[in-house]
């Protein structure tokens, strides 16, 4: 005679390891690690320090009419 089984417990576990396939490759897709999201946000400071020391100001190179 043959065991019984869950219908249900088969399902639900499908849909888990569905969803975890889904979310593993929208991680490959989308994610990207802490070392790259600090990497990029010390090379935009770096470029803001940049562009920030090389600023003229409207009254660099202007004389003054008074």
């Amino acid at each position: 005679m043959s065991n019984v089984t869950n219908l249900n417990q088969f399902r639900k576990t499908k849909a888990r390891a569905e969803k975890r396939a889904a979310a593993d490759a929208n991680a490959v897709k989308f994610g990207r690690t802490k070392a790259e999201r600090a990497r990029d946000e010390a090379d935009d400071l770096a470029a803001k320090r940049h562009l920030d020391a090389h600023r003229l100001d409207k009254d660099d190179g202007e004389q003054s009419e008074t």
